[in-house]
């Protein structure tokens, strides 16, 4: 591990030298991801790609990808798509990447299940804004604003994510 990775201890996300409180799926940690079942992924990820709101925000990198209304991420593991970025109008499962409440203003995506995704395995393992402190994901890692956006400004494509089993 190097200051460079962003690191999962029990109780915060580690990265370049500070701690910065998160929280995880209501699942907790696992080993073997299912889609839907609420837990983040244990292993070594890495950040291949970021969205942001450009109505919202100023893209926080060059690489930072903006977002609109027909931006999607499905889900549905019958879709040939299946854990990646697509577009309105799509005929499966699908969870919108611009939401009305700032969740996913930001997004840091994980490269779990990627870049061949294996259906029922997880989709759209993001590090994204929390909702509030202690409040869980649907298997993601949230952080509060301020920090997502610290970091989001210092991370590069390809940077690692590590989380350690329990």
């Amino acid at each position: 591990m190097t200051p460079r990775d962003l690191v999962l201890t029990p109780t915060a996300l580690r990265y370049l030298g500070r701690r910065f409180p998160c929280t995880i799926g209501t699942g907790g940690l696992t080993m073997r991801k299912r889609e839907g079942d609420g837990a983040t992924p244990i292993g070594t990820h890495r950040i291949v790609g970021m969205f942001y709101r450009p109505d919202r925000l100023i893209p926080p990198t060059p690489w930072a990808h903006p977002v609109g209304p027909r931006d999607l991420w499905s889900d549905d593991g019958g879709d040939p798509a299946y854990n990646m970025w697509v577009r309105t109008p799509h005929g499966y499962s699908h969870e919108a990447l611009r939401r009305s409440d700032p969740l996913y203003d930001l997004v840091l995506v994980m490269d779990w299940n990627l870049p061949d995704a294996v259906p029922g395995q997880g989709s759209a393992i993001f590090i994204h804004q929390w909702r509030r402190p202690g409040y869980p994901t649907e298997g993601c890692i949230a952080l509060r604003r301020q920090h997502l956006h610290w970091i989001a400004r210092r991370v590069s494509y390809g940077t690692r994510v590590i989380i350690p089993a329990a």
